[in-house]
């Protein structure tokens, strides 16, 4: 994934990071370079690998539905989760972990509860957008999110949300952003 700077500005200077699923690194050396910040990426995928490499990102080769149990409790600064949570067969033990192992968690997820995906689903047709942009059929996502839902999935793990926002092309939506925002993005501690 590409950075948004909208997310980029949540990470404070200087931070150790970890970054979930970090696609080709670009959002990690921009953290590097421009905020000052260290850390690792966690990737699977052997092409995204190399081109974190090639960015001097340092990653490690991880299926992340194995957990984080190579990491220790608080050793990162903050932990981010972004566009990964609906990959996860288990998406809340992931959650944990982002929690256990960070000072800090940022996630975001595509916002099923978006205007334009109600659109389509009251049409009796599974959403296909920017933010979901797959087929029913064939799409790596094997669960949907709103803005909404994650509200309750944190109050029920203890996690204090200290920001949260949406994200519409490009946009930070502050406004009904379960309804207006075709991403929902998240800043938590452990309570």
């Amino acid at each position: 994934m590409s950075f948004d700077p909208a997310i980029a500005a949540l990470v404070p200077a200087g931070s150790r990071v970890l970054d979930l699923g970090c696609g080709t690194g670009e959002l990690l050396e921009h953290l590097i370079k421009h905020k000052g910040c260290t850390g690792y990426g966690v990737e699977l995928d052997d092409t995204n690998l190399l081109a974190c490499v090639k960015r001097g990102v340092n990653v490690i080769q991880r299926n992340l539905e194995e957990g984080l149990s190579i990491f220790e409790d608080q050793s990162f600064d903050v932990v981010l989760q972004l566009e990964t949570l609906q990959h996860l067969r288990n998406a809340e033990q992931m959650l944990k972990e982002t929690a256990r192992v960070g000072k800090l968690g940022i996630v975001s997820f595509p916002n099923f509860a978006h205007w334009r995906n109600r659109l389509q689903v009251l049409a009796g047709r599974m959403p296909v957008t920017k933010a979901l942009p797959y087929q029913w059929y064939d799409t790596p996502n094997i669960r949907v999110g709103t803005f909404a839902d994650f509200g309750v999935l944190a109050r029920k793990n203890r996690l204090n949300i200290l920001d949260s926002f949406g994200l519409q092309d490009g946009e930070v939506v502050r406004r009904l952003p379960n309804l207006m925002a075709s991403v929902a993005v998240f800043k938590f501690k452990t309570e």
